[in-house]
């Protein structure tokens, strides 16, 4: 089974403004400025990549219940 990601879906393209969480060091950059083991993103907007990890596990939640 294929994961998809949950909807709607509303892709961020390369030129829009980026913003990452970092996992290591669990703050939001602006762009990517670490590797890429270590953030979580892009997000549109900071205070979507401060809610980082909470976005992560409602998703995870998401596709657990459609697997169900």
């Amino acid at each position: 089974m294929t994961l998809q990601p949950p909807e709607p879906y509303d892709p961020i393209s390369p030129d829009d403004e980026q913003w990452w969480y970092n996992d290591r060091t669990q703050e939001v950059e602006h762009g990517p400025q670490s590797g890429a083991q270590d953030r979580i993103g892009p997000f549109r907007t900071r205070e979507e990549a401060e809610r980082a990890v909470e976005i992560v596990r409602e998703r995870s939640r998401q596709w657990a219940d459609e697997e169900d």
